[in-house]
């Protein structure tokens, strides 16, 4: 089969160098990006090992977290390297938001004041978020309700309780006022 441009050598020549060409501006953008995300990211808390870094702001609050109405368990050593994803984390790795027992305590440090939210928290542990219904979601800050969901900022010594419910979950079988199946 005879491709565009390969018939005359003169033409190959120059199909070729273009290619060439090609891949080594491709290789220079995405080098370039990486680069260039890399050093924008450094200062980004949500991306970043702190283990190195003196960080005297600190906060603790607890999460009690809720899927389809069951009580789910916030698991240890959240935020500790447990993530090879998108960011490549070492294993020494220990992240601004985490958790040191399974008790729904989260602890957050950095460098000076930042506006922590439970989204980040859950980013962090990589919840899956996109399987829930938005539209359900319900956020309180010690017993009173937040308009703001996941976004809600957290609060030194508050309790949150974040119920979440997946895409398909039919709340009506889960009731017990139905009659019974006969």
């Amino acid at each position: 089969m005879r491709y565009p441009g390969m018939g005359d050598p003169n033409k190959r020549r120059k199909t070729i160098r273009f290619l060439i060409i090609l891949l080594i501006i491709g290789v220079i953008v995405g080098v370039g990006s990486s680069v260039i995300q890399g050093w924008l990211g450094q200062s980004d808390p949500l991306k970043v090992c702190i283990e190195n870094l003196h960080t005297p702001y600190k906060m603790s609050v607890t999460l009690e977290l809720y899927v389809d109405g069951n009580k789910a368990d916030i698991p240890a050593n959240i935020g500790f390297g447990d993530s090879l994803g998108d960011d490549l984390l070492a294993s020494d790795c220990q992240r601004t938001m985490y958790t040191l027992t399974d008790d729904g305590t989260i602890y957050a440090e950095w460098e000076e004041e930042y506006p922590f939210e439970i989204g980040h928290f859950l980013w962090i542990w990589e919840f899956p978020i996109k399987d829930m219904d938005d539209s359900k979601t319900r956020v309180m800050i010690d017993g009173k309700e937040t308009d703001e969901g996941i976004h809600v900022l957290l609060k030194h010594g508050s309790v949150y309780r974040a119920e979440f419910y997946s895409e398909g979950f039919d709340e009506s079988q889960e009731s017990d006022f139905l009659p019974p199946d006969l």
